[in-house]
């Protein structure tokens, strides 16, 4: 029997049938491979990485071409296809076939989410097309948390409020690229209102576990990014997980008319970055993962640099910080699908059980929170549980579209519509009544003026078919069309929904097509929401037709 030639080179051996062998699949070309290990320079090459690794070539190149994306996958040792995949599955990400024209240097994204679609964001979209020409890319963007100055557009990596044609034009020629700076409390300013002191205080063993969430579940903190689940409760959870135990902090608030994390980020970063510390050493995690959604580069930029002075000054008491950055996907505000974003994957939703405390980031057991959440451990904690419920459970409630004064507003839980807007937002905006709200977002229905003194607070809206959720609360006008307004919301889950269950792919499509028929048979609307609500895997489908069976049940007469 004839041994075969182990020495052969690949290009001599053969299959059995007697054709040679070639590797499979496209290969990288040397000039791309060259480019690809110029841009991730000695950064790790590990899987998790991957979609950060896809940002910088985005951001080197404008685009990210076919040639990158073989190079890129040779890099890191992936295959072609997880790569690809990965890339094409984020909004922000310009995936160039080849043959194709790469987008121009510089993109204009124009929100038209709810709030900014009751400003005008579809003519100014026509508006700029043709002021801009083709050398310049309009394209309508998602919510990009910039509700309180609608209409909003993004020009390179700066936000522009309030913005117009000749706010936009002036940003567009002077080629703005890098994110604006934000004025905040820097950790030397919030060192000498008393932060740190709290933390400081645990790690000298001053301070116990059991009795840091005894106050927290005295207070009734509860998750502030949609769900309300009691805080403390879910961290007990994680005391009984096994070891290493991770956190991640879901800074993703893709929610339409949701803005309330940016501002805390915005203006007080060290109060989360110290309530995330506080988790931590509650939980004994030993790593922090924190996801910022894409459409906030100059929170990024506050982030990199106060993370590295609280590492500097040795806060983070060895627990390990990272930042990481979203790509454009409003599913990854699902917290198991940001876990499988964090792991460099697309954002699909994972099915459930396990849950993230038993097995989540990296299989680890893992705790999420939302960024208020967080905000607010430090005042309870170093003021007591009675202080914080005699004040009325503060927490911030983004108000946006009809109002005077748009913004995020500090008030007690349970404050009703009709106050945020009276007593916090300057009323009505002038030659307007109030005429419905979301109360929640867009996910938390539409109600009606009728029940504007509802207290907005977990539990009380949900005998309507509502939720506060994130407690974005958008106005809605005698000016507006309700059917507009509930098609606005629609199309955003169709867009959004990312396809893994069948009930929310074709029932948000199915939706939206028969909104935009004019279709308004409720039986069927009935019975897809019903399916959409049981059978989906996430929030987003069984939320996704809140806003037309809220609708139909209030605002009946203005769905003709």
């Amino acid at each position: 029997m004839a041994m075969t030639n182990m020495s052969a080179s690949p290009s001599t051996k053969r299959h059995a049938s007697g054709f040679r062998a070639f590797p499979k699949g496209r290969q990288a070309d040397a000039g791309a491979l060259e480019e690809i290990r110029k841009v991730l320079n000695r950064r790790p090459r590990r899987a998790d990485l991957l979609i950060e690794h896809l940002h910088l070539i985005q951001d080197r190149f404008g685009h990210i071409s076919a040639r990158h994306l073989v190079a890129l996958a040779e890099e890191m040792k992936l295959s072609q296809a997880e790569v690809y995949e990965v890339a094409t599955f984020y909004a922000h990400f310009d995936v160039i076939k080849e043959g194709r024209t790469p987008p121009p240097d510089l993109t204009v994204r124009v929100c038209d989410g709810i709030s900014c679609a009751l400003a005008g964001a579809d003519d100014l979209i026509s508006t700029l097309k043709q002021a801009l020409g083709d050398t310049i890319r309009v394209i309508p963007s998602p919510c990009i948390g910039a509700c309180d100055t609608a209409p909003a557009a993004v020009v390179g990596k700066n936000r522009i409020g309030n913005a117009d044609t000749g706010r936009i034009a002036a940003a567009v020629d002077a080629r703005l690229t890098a994110p604006q700076a934000v004025d905040y409390s820097g950790l030397e300013a919030y060192r000498r209102d008393g932060g740190y002191d709290v933390l400081n205080s645990c790690y000298a063993g001053e301070r116990d576990r059991d009795g840091l969430l005894s106050e927290i579940e005295q207070a009734g903190l509860r998750g502030l990014g949609g769900a309300g689940f009691p805080v403390a409760r879910k961290w007990r959870f994680m005391l009984d997980a096994p070891k290493p135990r991770l956190m991640a902090i879901n800074a993703d608030e893709g929610e339409p008319g949701t803005f309330k994390d940016r501002h805390c980020l915005e203006t007080d970063p060290h109060r989360v970055i110290e309530g995330a510390l506080l988790a931590a050493w509650i939980i004994e995690a030993d790593e922090i993962y924190i996801y910022l959604r894409d459409e906030y580069p100059q929170i990024r930029r506050i982030l990199e640099t106060e993370i590295a002075n609280v590492e500097a000054a040795g806060l983070n008491n060895a627990v390990s910080i990272h930042l990481r950055r979203g790509a454009g996907a409003y599913i990854c505000g699902e917290e198991s699908a940001l876990l499988e974003s964090l792991e460099g994957k697309r954002g699909l939703p994972r099915n459930r059980p396990p849950y993230p405390a038993q097995s989540g980031l990296f299989a680890r057991p893992t705790l999420i929170n939302n960024v208020e959440s967080l905000f607010w451990l430090r005042q309870i904690i170093e003021g007591s549980a009675e202080a914080y419920l005699t004040a009325g459970r503060p927490h911030f409630y983004s108000v946006s579209g009809r109002v005077k004064n748009p913004g995020v507003k500090l008030a007690p839980a349970g404050i009703t519509a009709r106050q945020l807007i009276d007593d916090y937002a300057g009323g009505m905006a002038d030659g307007h009544t109030l005429k419905a709200y979301l109360p929640g977002g867009a996910s938390g229905g539409i109600l009606p003026a009728s029940l504007a003194d509802l207290a907005l607070d977990f539990g009380t809206l949900e005998k309507y078919g509502c939720f506060v959720g994130s407690a974005a609360v958008v106005v809605i006008s005698d000016q507006d069309d309700i059917t507009d307004v509930v098609l606005n919301l629609v199309r955003f889950f169709e867009d959004e929904s990312c396809g893994q269950c069948t009930p929310c792919r074709s029932g948000c499509e199915k939706l939206s097509q028969m909104l935009s028929a004019g279709d308004r048979n409720e039986g069927l609307i009935g019975d897809l929401a019903e399916t959409m609500r049981e059978a989906s895997i996430c929030g987003l489908g069984q939320a996704a037709a809140n806003p037309v069976m809220s609708a139909l049940r209030f605002l009946k007469d203005e769905m003709a």
